[in-house]
């Protein structure tokens, strides 16, 4: 049985003169920005009756479902309007690439300033699909496969131990130790969610309704 889709007042959006309206696609686990496209009426409500992004091709003057020529698709998760009424942030889960000519999840791929470690707690979106990427091809001589190929038991382990390990620097005043013990125990942390096909999806939602 299909989803029952939420509908969206379409009176509520202020499209522009050329009847579009910009829409900023954004992953709902990572948080990353995915792409910057565009939607008109037709569009949005293509995209809340069936559930899955639609985007109004400039170029082309057409409404299509998002990747429907390589099966990729955006399952839309949330919405949101920003306080002008004239520009929507969706977040979506996304199946495939946004950039798949380049391969690359984002469109925005390149960083042009600050360094990789200062892209914040999306980094943990990055993680999962890295930890799964090992889980699902195993590479001989890297840990991860080590430890999948070890199995849920073994990894538990390491997650008790690095947390020993964590609360140990926590009482030490250098807060380098803790960032690195923090960093060792929430890698194997990913791990185990991995090896239990726990997404970091779910645990943010049973965070959310605890925090209700």
């Amino acid at each position: 049985m299909p989803e029952k889709q939420e509908k969206i007042d379409i009176k509520k959006l202020k499209f522009a003169e050329n009847g579009l309206i910009p829409v900023v696609a954004q992953d709902y686990e990572s948080g990353e920005v995915l792409m910057l496209a565009y939607m008109n009426a037709a569009a949005v409500e293509k995209t809340f009756e069936t559930g899955y992004a639609h985007y109004y091709s400039r170029s082309k003057k057409t409404v299509s479902k998002y990747g429907e020529t390589l099966g990729n698709t955006q399952k839309l998760m949330t919405a949101f309007l920003d306080h002008d009424n004239d520009t929507l942030l969706i977040k979506v889960k996304q199946k495939g690439k946004a950039d798949p000519e380049k391969g690359s999840f984002t469109c925005f791929p390149t960083q042009i300033k600050g360094e990789y470690k200062d892209i914040g707690g999306e980094m943990f979106g990055r993680l999962q699909r890295i930890v799964a990427e090992y889980k699902k091809n195993p590479e001989d001589g890297a840990y991860t496969s080590f430890l999948f190929a070890r199995g849920v038991d073994r990894i538990g382990k390491k997650v008790g131990e690095e947390a020993v390990e964590f609360v140990i620097a926590a009482k030490n005043p250098e807060k380098s130790g803790v960032i690195a013990e923090a960093a060792d125990l929430l890698y194997h942390t990913m791990v185990l969610l991995e090896a239990r096909d726990v997404k970091i999806s779910e645990v943010c939602s049973e965070l959310c309704k605890r925090n209700r």
